[in-house]
């Protein structure tokens, strides 16, 4: 294998930077929205369920007293 010149590398990562096809400024705003939205689900998924496990938990411990 060849060596590549400091010089050959900077060409082929502009070459590279040109292929690359970036989103679009809606594409980006869609991404982020649907993030957002799917973290306030799980959110609220986990926190409902947290809530249950630690009632029957308290339920379980309070035979204990």
């Amino acid at each position: 294998m060849s060596k590549t010149t400091p010089a050959q590398f900077v060409r082929q990562v502009r070459q590279e930077l040109k292929r690359i096809t970036w989103a679009t400024r809606k594409d980006t705003l869609f991404a982020t929205i649907t993030v957002l939205i799917m973290v306030v689900i799980a959110s609220a998924f986990f926190f409902l369920v947290d809530l249950l496990l630690s009632n029957i938990v308290e339920f379980i411990l309070s035979f204990g007293i």
